[in-house]
């Protein structure tokens, strides 16, 4: 299976474990989407990242994400969106980014600085490319 967007491919299996209620989801293994479950994890919105390599037919790198709740049954991850995709960039500068629900998200950027969601890029005037929303 080829996935042409990875980051899009994470958000949905963060969304769908925590609808399953699992307590992990397996991704696999890339620099940004450990800097994305990093940045996560700093917010709250999961619990847990551990590097796996997961023997079967093949060896595949994953990253474990333990996935956060609110209530049990009710996933800290409600929606998550990808905002800018390979095929369509999207970046903003530091005022022009733009709270997610009313403050109830957040928005993650990919800064000069590194990932870094939509607050703490104002904080540090800096903008960059709109990775994706999550609330």
């Amino acid at each position: 299976m080829v996935i042409t967007d990875s980051i899009a491919d994470m958000l949905v299996r963060l969304r769908n474990a925590g609808n399953a209620g699992k307590p992990v989801a397996y991704v696999p293994y890339s620099d940004m989407k450990l800097r994305i479950a990093h940045a996560l994890l700093k917010e709250g919105y999961i619990t847990s990242i551990a590097r796996k390599t997961l023997k079967g037919k093949t060896t595949e790198r994953m990253i474990e994400i333990g996935i956060a709740y609110e209530v049990p049954g009710q996933p800290r991850v409600r929606g998550a969106e990808r905002v800018s995709r390979p095929s369509r960039r999207l970046y903003a500068g530091a005022k022009k980014i733009r709270t997610v629900n009313q403050g109830h998200g957040i928005v993650l950027l990919s800064t000069p600085k590194g990932i870094m969601t939509g607050e703490a890029a104002r904080k540090e005037h800096v903008g960059g490319e709109i990775i994706c929303k999550i609330w």
